[in-house]
């Protein structure tokens, strides 16, 4: 599923939400652009979708992945 061109994006998506850079800091939002980019190939996004993961709740872990997969359903 990888090679997607948009993985940057998307990563870059990640970062503004996990630092707050222009908005507020949301690591659900974050864990859920970085999953995606991870899924269309970004080996950058990879490797910070563990660290996310390993900062959030368990049920926060589960709402953000709910989250990457809705959209991708719908996109």
């Amino acid at each position: 599923m990888g090679g997607d061109n948009h993985a940057d994006v998307f990563f870059e998506m990640g970062l503004m939400y996990a630092t707050g850079r222009g908005c507020a800091v949301d690591f659900i939002a974050a864990h859920k652009w970085v999953n995606i980019a991870a899924i269309k190939g970004s080996d950058r996004a990879a490797a910070l979708r563990g660290d996310l993961a390993q900062t959030i709740s368990k049920a926060e872990l589960a709402a953000a992945l709910r989250a990457a997969r809705e959209w991708m359903t719908m996109h």
